[in-house]
């Protein structure tokens, strides 16, 4: 299930890529399928390593073009193992949420971001987030959990603050919403409860099948209900820039960087 749109969100092969915090890898696999040099960076270890054997897998199969790499790096986010104007693109997706100092992270992603190159920036919609965090404390107040709430203006104008100039913006998953909201007024650990369970089914079926009427559906919802808002953006060139730095890190399997929260 991918949040950002890639064909908003274009890449060419041989594009060097950073998923920043990768979570469970989904925009990274999706970036080594289209042929990018791929690094997925989480300070979760464990996730990582996950991460790392599903790019083997993938090699494996040959589900990645020959000449696509992928890596999976334990890492902090505000101090990221990549040298300045080094990457073409960079996905933060679910991250900003979750971490005191967002600015930090905006700062760090364009630091590596070679000037011309994208950025995609993905964080809970305001309103459905909003819904959750009324039905639930448990679904924010935990360890890791979310601490903020983006109203799209907000974001848009952090990302610009950053250096950065947003060209297209639009929400996702708006099927994901209503599930949520049922988690939270059930219990965010209650995977019982019959609504819960019957919207769960409902959502992997989507996910496998990829029915037209559910795609209909939530293409015609996101602008209401859609759970997440994604922001794309370019860094801007001047007549400064030099020649991009080789990317860090391009070889297969897992590295460790460990310096704190991703």
């Amino acid at each position: 299930m991918l949040t950002v749109d890639f064909s908003r969100f274009p890449l060419a092969p041989g594009d060097r890529v950073l998923d920043l915090g990768c979570g469970a890898g989904r925009h990274a696999f999706e970036c080594y399928r289209r042929g990018a040099h791929t690094v997925a960076l989480d300070r979760n270890g464990e996730e990582v390593r996950q991460v790392a054997s599903w790019f083997a897998a993938m090699r494996e199969a040959g589900e990645a073009p020959p000449h696509a790499t992928a890596t999976a790096l334990e890492g902090d986010a505000l101090a990221l193992p990549f040298p300045d104007n080094s990457l073409d693109a960079v996905i933060v997706s679910e991250v900003l949420e979750h971490i005191p100092d967002d600015t930090g992270v905006l700062a760090e992603a364009v630091r590596v971001l070679r000037p011309g190159g994208r950025i995609a920036v993905t964080v809970p919609r305001y309103g459905p987030e909003k819904v959750c965090w009324a039905l639930s404390d448990a679904y924010h107040q935990v360890e890791g959990g979310h601490i903020r709430i983006y109203r799209g203006h907000e974001l848009v104008a952090k990302i610009r603050g950053a250096g950065l100039e947003p060209y297209g913006t639009h929400h996702a998953h708006a099927l994901h919403s209503p599930y949520w909201w049922l988690k939270c007024a059930f219990g965010v650990d209650n995977d019982r409860a019959l609504p819960v369970r019957a919207f769960h089914k409902l959502l992997v079926w989507d996910i496998e099948k990829r029915p037209l009427a559910t795609r209909l559906a939530e293409r015609a919802l996101n602008p209401v209900l859609g759970k997440s808002l994604v922001v794309y953006a370019t860094k801007p060139r001047t007549d400064q820039d030099g020649p991009a730095a080789p990317a860090a890190a391009a070889a297969d399997g897992t590295a460790t960087a460990s310096r704190g929260r991703a």
